[in-house]
């Protein structure tokens, strides 16, 4: 999986984020999306990588503007379960 992490300007409430949530989600088949305007950035989880360009365009398209894009590689946390015996 693909953590793709995307600095996004023009967020400024909870509702900015659940519309750059909607039009992610919307465009791109994906794991999770969590948006922060206060980090003004928007976090995607993906199995496979995704168009960058698009990407850029479909929040743009949201009216923001999307100014950096990183990638790194994604493992799900395990938790720890401990076994009685």
């Amino acid at each position: 999986m693909i953590k793709i992490t995307v600095g996004v300007e023009g967020m400024v409430c909870g509702m900015c984020e659940a519309h750059i949530n909607e039009a992610v989600r919307n465009a791109f088949p994906l794991k999770k999306v969590t948006s922060s305007h206060t980090k003004k950035q928007t976090v995607i989880i993906v199995e496979n990588d995704v168009d960058e360009q698009k990407l850029k365009d479909v929040i743009a398209k949201s009216g923001y503007e999307a100014v950096s894009v990183n990638r790194e590689p994604y493992e799900k946390k395990r938790r720890f379960r401990l076994n009685h015996v």
